[in-house]
C-alpha cells in the first residue's frame, strides 16, 4: 500500500510511539493514517483554546477595573455556579444532540464573552461576560474528552486514553506557553491589560473551523429531535449512576478538592508576581505593567513547558505506581508537602520558595488531570461519556465556587497566607479520609 509516509525515515518506537525524523510529527503506534489526522485535530483544538492571552492577567486587569479580592471571589464563585447548573445538561445535550455542535456553541460563547470583557467597566458587564465564558466552559468540559475517548474506541485504543489524553493535553500546554510569551509582548507593547480580549477572538475562530472538519460519528449514537425531558431523563439516570456508586462518590470529592483548591490557588500567583517585580532591582526604568508583564511572561512560560512535559508522563506515573489509586495518593501527599512549604513562605516573604511551590502545584495538577479524568471514564459507558465526565469537571466547579469568595475575603484581612492553611485543611482532610486504606476503584 502506498502511503506518503513511507518515504520518512523512522526513528524505533519509543514508549509506543513513532517519531518521523524531517517534520518531527507524532505517530501513534497502532493508529490509521486518518486517525494520526485526528490525533493532530484533537491537539490543534486544545492548542487554539488556550491561545487565551489575557489569562496570565485576568486577576490584575479585574484588580485593575476598581475589585477587591471579595468580589473578583464573588465573580469566579458565579462562574462557577452558573457552570454547576449547565454543566451536566449540556454534557448529556451533547450525548444526545450532537457534540461538534455543543463545542461550537461553546466557542461562540466565549467570543461573546470576550467582547463583554474588553468593554466592561461595571460589576454588572463583568458578570455578563463571565456568564457567557461559563456558557462556554460547560458545553466544552467533558465533551471532548468524550469524543476523544470515542474515537479511541473505533480505534480499539482504549488502553492508551491516558497517554492520547495526555499528549492531547501537552499540546494545550504548549499553546498555552506560546500564548504567555504573546501576551507579554501585547501587554508590553501596548501597555494596556484589557487590550488583549481582542486578540484572543481569531485563535477561536479558527477552532470553530477545526470541528467543522471532526467525523460525524463523535457527535455520538443517539439521534432524536429535540426534548427537555430526554435532557432531563438522561442528567438523571448519570445521576443516579454516580451516586449510587461509592467508587464514584470518593472520585467526585477528590476532583472538588484537588481541582478547586488548583484552580483558587493560581488565581493569587498573577499579584504575587506583580509584587515581586516591584521588589525586583531589576528593570527600574520601565513602568510597573511592563515589569509586572516581564516576569509573569517569563514564569507562566516556564509554568505552561514544566505542565506540557507533566500531561505527556502522567501513564509512566500510573506504571510507576502499579494503579491510578496509588498514583492518586502520591500526588496527594506532594500537594500536601507543597501546602506546608508555603506556610514558611508566606510568613517570611520568601518569594522565590512561594513561586516555586505554585509552579510545582501546576506541574503536579498536569498530572493529575489525565489520571482523574481516566478514572472517570472507567467507570461510564460510551452513551453516558460526556455527562459522565461533566460529571468528573462539575466536581472540581463545586469546589471552586464554596471556596473562593471565602478564600478571596481572607485574603483581603489577612494576606495570601490562609491559601496555605487553607490547602493544609483540605489535602490532609481527603488523605485521611481516602487513603488510609484501599477503597474500590
Amino acid at each position: 500500500m502506498n502511503s506518503p509516509c513511507r518515504s520518512l525515515t523512522w526513528n524505533p518506537p519509543i514508549d509506543g510511539f513513532i517519531l518521523p525524523n524531517p517534520k518531527g510529527l507524532l505517530r501513534p503506534l497502532g493508529f490509521s493514517e486518518f486517525s494520526i489526522i485526528m490525533l493532530h485535530r484533537f491537539s490543534l483544538y486544545g492548542f487554539l483554546k488556550n491561545q487565551r492571552y489575557f489569562e496570565p492577567f485576568l486577576i490584575l486587569i479585574l484588580l485593575e477595573k476598581g475589585l477587591d479580592f471579595f468580589q473578583i471571589g464573588l465573580l469566579i464563585g458565579f462562574q462557577e455556579g452558573c457552570i454547576n447548573l449547565m454543566e451536566i445538561p449540556s454534557g448529556a445535550a451533547a450525548d444526545l444532540y450532537g457534540r461538534r455542535r455543543a463545542m461550537i456553541l461553546s466557542f461562540i460563547s466565549y467570543i461573546i464573552s470576550f467582547v463583554l470583557f474588553a468593554l466592561s467597566h461595571s460589576m454588572i458587564l463583568l458578570t455578563t461576560a463571565v456568564f457567557f465564558f461559563a456558557i462556554g466552559e460547560a458545553f466544552r468540559t467533558g465533551t471532548h474528552k468524550a469524543m476523544i475517548f470515542n474515537w479511541l474506541e473505533s480505534e480499539g485504543q482504549t488502553k492508551k486514553k491516558t497517554m492520547v489524553y495526555g499528549f492531547t493535553r501537552s499540546w494545550s500546554k504548549i499553546g498555552s506557553a506560546l500564548s504567555v510569551l504573546v501576551a507579554t509582548g501585547l501587554v508590553f507593547y501596548t501597555g494596556d491589560y484589557a487590550s488583549i480580549f481582542w486578540f484572543s477572538i481569531p485563535p477561536y475562530i479558527l477552532a470553530i473551523i477545526n470541528f467543522l472538519g471532526y467525523p460525524a460519528y463523535l457527535d455520538g449514537q443517539s439521534k432524536v429531535e429535540l426534548s427537555l425531558s430526554k435532557i432531563i431523563d438522561h442528567f438523571w439516570a448519570s445521576i443516579n449512576q454516580a451516586w449510587k456508586r461509592v467508587s464514584i462518590r470518593r472520585l467526585i470529592i477528590e476532583s472538588m478538592g484537588f481541582g478547586g483548591l488548583f484552580k483558587i490557588n493560581k488565581s493569587y500567583l498573577q499579584p504575587i508576581l506583580q509584587q515581586t517585580a516591584l521588589t525586583l532591582p531589576i528593570l527600574v526604568g520601565l513602568m510597573q505593567i511592563k515589569r509586572s508583564a516581564i516576569l509573569i511572561g517569563i514564569v507562566y512560560f516556564i509554568l505552561h513547558l514544566l505542565s506540557s512535559v507533566a500531561s505527556r508522563q502522567a501513564h509512566r506515573l500510573v506504571a510507576l505506581k502499579k494503579s491510578a489509586e496509588h498514583a492518586s495518593k502520591f500526588l496527594w501527599q506532594i500537594y500536601l508537602s507543597l501546602f506546608i512549604v508555603l506556610v514558611p513562605g508566606f510568613l517570611l516573604d520568601w518569594d522565590g520558595l512561594i513561586i516555586a511551590s505554585f509552579l510545582m502545584m501546576a506541574i503536579v495538577q498536569n498530572f493529575w488531570r489525565p489520571l482523574i479524568v481516566s478514572r472517570f471514564d472507567d467507570h461510564s459507558t460510551s452513551d453516558k461519556g460526556a455527562t459522565m465526565l461533566s460529571i468528573e469537571s462539575q466536581s472540581k466547579s463545586v469546589g471552586t465556587m464554596l471556596f473562593a469568595p471565602l478564600i478571596g475575603r481572607l485574603v483581603d484581612q489577612f494576606g495570601f497566607l490562609p491559601l496555605a492553611f487553607f490547602g493544609l485543611f483540605i489535602s490532609l482532610s481527603i488523605m485521611l479520609r481516602f487513603y488510609r486504606k484501599s477503597y474500590p476503584e
